[in-house]
């Protein structure tokens, strides 16, 4: 029986004229010129000690599905979002606390003949085989996890434009995501054990409280920290509206790997703290600015400060590797954070913008998935594993600064650059969160940067393959947690393959679905994107969402999509390692998708999509130094 090629009728709509694809501007409702705040919080909708039945408030878990099937885009609608930008309110991309100390950090060599020097940190590649011994915590290696993380990385100049890139990439520049520093005494930062925001254009950090010595001996092993991270909605809304809460998890993913890899440089480990929840997150990072906020009925348009208040994400602790004979005891670690409230907080936030746009169901839905506390949940720390190697000459000798500070997203594809499959198949063994050679099916998170997160892998990728050597253009399926293989191949069309691709590693879980050209699909469920069909391969990320929502709870909703931006951190670095470029595509048709692979329902959904291949340069951009940079805010 000859093996299925991919035609239109896999998907009747994806053979739409391109006149079909346009977006229609939000115009349901008018935006209301005014807000109501009250002056206390409305209720929370979470109790604060946790419910240990993991069977989802059918109220939240409705929200969430809601929220979900809103902002999906269609081939005749996008999601909800401005007319337009409103440039002269583009939120200030640096978050400050005003009159704060500021504590300046070491800068980092950065520009070398020798891209691979030892003070430019270990082999990028190296990371996924194993980790350096651990370097003693202080002002240089603080600064080193920072400068090789959340730090500027270049200013881009062209005409009277003037703008900054990070190391941590964000959906359309807008880097919703703040980090801070909560950490025990460090020699020339601080005396005291303290909490500190982290300003990337200053690359300083402000000091916000100081904290009681006994924190960290007490709950944390010897050299450890943690690292906070936080989200302003708004700053994404700006541009894409309704959307954004989608784009802002992605970035916390982004965030996270960021932070796991450069951390890995120095020889330390981390893992999300994810048995804390919302309130000990919001007094922990000290970001409990607007009690009063409350969320209107319809989108709305003003002056509201409030709406520019930090979302607190997650916590990761930072510790030496090969530390893992150590437990965390939430309960009593919550108890001591909820002290927290009594410190002394330095610094007002900033203003970033005179107006605003409030799209209500943003902020309902970031309601509706507040993580309770869960002090029943441990913290497994297993021993680091490593992935696979079938292609190691493949990557260009980078060291990891060179990889982390040099990795930009492509703008255009060039449509012409080839990958070698060993090449391809290297990427991807980079991207399976068990790593390989254990024997083990692909499921526990266990290798770089995965392990990091605190559950079993639940996103998967479907991809597009267009000019890789000695592998046939087609459909193919990464399964990244095995577990889910039978209902993957029940939940899709009978007619694929399933079937393991020429000269594909044993323990790479890559499986052939349907041969053929699938540039032109590629590009249309993309939104219509050239970038998706120039590329040598593109994918979607499929996760495994409504089965994990019920399992775990509807807080597990924006971690499937930290887990998206952890796997995209990955799918950044990797070409760039081997002399490419990448980039992450928010924008793709959500329901076509999941008809082009048969799927129904919401078990499966189509989250982030992302294209590797050669870049077009646009010679009309100056590159200029990330530090020191131009004295602008935005």
């Amino acid at each position: 029986m000859p093996p299925p090629n991919l035609s239109p009728r896999f998907c009747a709509s994806v053979t739409l004229n391109p006149s079909h694809f346009y977006v229609v501007p939000y115009t349901a409702k008018p935006l209301t010129s005014t807000m109501s705040f009250s002056s206390s919080s409305s209720p929370s909708i979470t109790n604060p000690k946790g419910d240990r039945n993991p069977n989802p408030d059918p109220e939240k878990l409705n929200q969430v599905l809601t929220y979900h099937n809103q902002t999906k885009h269609s081939f005749t609608n996008y999601a909800r979002g401005p007319y337009g930008l409103d440039w002269a309110n583009q939120p200030n991309p640096f978050r400050r606390y005003v009159s704060a100390p500021l504590l300046p950090l070491v800068h980092l060599p950065t520009d070398s003949d020798n891209p691979s020097a030892p003070s430019f940190g270990p082999l990028y590649h190296s990371l996924f085989k194993s980790l350096p011994p651990p370097q003693p915590i202080s002002k240089s290696t603080i600064s080193q996890l920072f400068y090789d993380s959340l730090a500027l990385s270049a200013w881009k100049t062209t005409g009277f434009s003037t703008w900054s890139l990070r190391a941590n990439p964000s959906s359309g520049n807008l880097h919703p995501t703040e980090a801070y520093l909560i950490a025990p005494p460090i020699g020339s930062l601080s005396d005291s054990a303290f909490v500190a925001h982290y300003a990337p254009k200053e690359h300083s950090l402000e000091l916000r409280a100081s904290v009681s010595p006994e924190f960290f001996p007490k709950f944390f092993p010897d050299n450890s920290f943690l690292v906070g991270i936080s989200s302003i909605f708004w700053r994404e809304a700006w541009k894409y509206g309704e959307r954004a809460f989608r784009y802002c998890n992605h970035d916390v993913g982004h965030a996270i790997a960021a932070i796991t890899i450069a951390a890995a440089g120095l020889g330390w480990d981390v893992k999300l703290l994810d048995g804390l929840g919302f309130e000990e997150l919001e007094r922990l990072m000290g970001v409990y600015n607007y009690q009063g906020f409350r969320i209107p009925s319809r989108p709305v348009k003003g002056k509201m400060p409030e709406i520019e208040f930090e979302h607190p994400d997650c916590v990761l602790l930072v510790f030496p590797n090969g530390v893992n004979d150590f437990d965390v005891n939430y309960e009593e670690l919550s108890s001591a954070i909820m002290e927290f409230e009594n410190l002394t907080w330095k610094g007002k936030p900033n203003m970033l913008s005179k107006e605003h746009i409030c799209w209500d169901i943003i902020y309902r839905t970031a309601e509706a998935v507040k993580k309770p506390l869960t002090p029943a949940l441990r913290l497994m720390v297993d021993p680091f594993q490593g992935s696979g190697i079938c292609s190691e000459r493949s990557y260009k000798g980078l060291s990891v600064r060179h990889v982390v500070r040099k990795r930009r997203s492509a703008v255009d594809m060039d449509g012409v650059t080839k990958m070698e499959r060993e090449t391809f198949y290297q990427i991807l063994l980079h991207c399976l969160p068990s790593g390989s050679g254990n024997g083990v099916k692909q499921k526990r998170q266990l290798a770089m940067p995965f392990r990091a997160l605190s559950w079993d892998a639940q996103v998967h990728a479907v991809l597009f393959v267009h000019r890789v050597n000695g592998l046939p253009n087609g459909l193919y399926f990464l399964v990244r947690n095995e577990d889910h293989l039978d209902q993957l191949k029940k939940a899709t069309r009978a007619e694929f393959k399933w079937a393991k691709p020429e000269g594909c590693p044993v323990d790479l879980p890559l499986y052939e679905l349907a041969r053929g050209d699938c540039q032109q699909i590629a590009k249309r469920l993309s939104c219509n994107q050239d970038i998706a069909s120039d590329g040598c391969f593109s994918l979607g990320m499929v996760s495994h969402l409504e089965p994990a929502l019920r399992q775990k709870g509807v807080w597990m909703y924006p971690r499937l999509f930290w887990e998206t931006g952890v796997l995209g951190q990955v799918l950044y670095l990797e070409p760039h390692a081997i002399g490419i470029s990448a980039t992450g595509i928010g924008c793709f048709f959500d329901d076509p998708v999941h008809e082009l692979l048969g799927l129904k329902g919401s078990n499966f959904q189509s989250l982030y999509h992302f294209t590797v291949g050669g870049p077009v340069l646009d010679k009309r951009i100056m590159s200029l130094p990330a530090y020191p940079g131009p004295d602008v805010d935005a």
